[in-house]
């Protein structure tokens, strides 16, 4: 199964719907949201034409958070958690979160798999032990090129795709 993993979209529309294209593109059911999604209404639009799944976490940037799930929690293909969002994929423990200090946590746990956290909008991967942690880097692209990942659990394989090259 192969899944993507996004992070920092921080309301970039045109730049996560040019990704979601891909992802369809490519028939990809799942997302995995590392933070600073930006707000309902630009996760609405952006995910209007995916007929997957998001999970994700909410990042420093994402406001009232206690507010913000009722309001995500009624776009139907959206599941977000506060800090940690914990899931098996296959045969692969993973859990999400946005900040590296607590992905590396997460990671040094050794109940994880994979551990992807977003936040410093550079993307990264290393091995903790037997975890493999990963920043897809960000999708709005304020700081680096717009970026994100492709896992595909039957290969371990992990692909970084730049926006601009799709």
């Amino acid at each position: 199964m192969k899944f993507a993993i996004i992070s920092d979209t921080h309301g970039n529309v045109a730049n996560f719907k040019k990704a979601i294209k891909w992802i369809n593109e490519k028939n990809i059911q799942l997302i995995l949201h590392c933070g600073d999604i930006g707000n309902p209404e630009s996760l609405k639009e952006s995910l209007e034409n995916f007929q997957g799944e998001l999970l994700g976490v909410f990042g420093n940037m994402d406001a009232d958070f206690k507010i913000l799930i009722e309001e995500y929690n009624k776009i139907s293909k959206v599941k977000i958690n506060n800090k940690i969002f914990e899931t098996k994929i296959e045969n692969k423990n993973i859990a999400i979160t946005h900040k590296p200090e607590d992905a590396k946590i997460l990671a040094e746990s050794k109940k994880f798999n994979l551990v992807f956290y977003g936040h410093t909008h550079k993307p990264w991967e290393e091995r903790v032990g037997n975890c493999r942690l990963v920043n897809p880097g960000e999708l709005a692209g304020q700081i680096f090129k717009p970026t994100f990942a492709i896992y595909d659990t039957e290969k371990d394989l992990l692909e970084l795709k730049i926006l601009e090259n799709l």
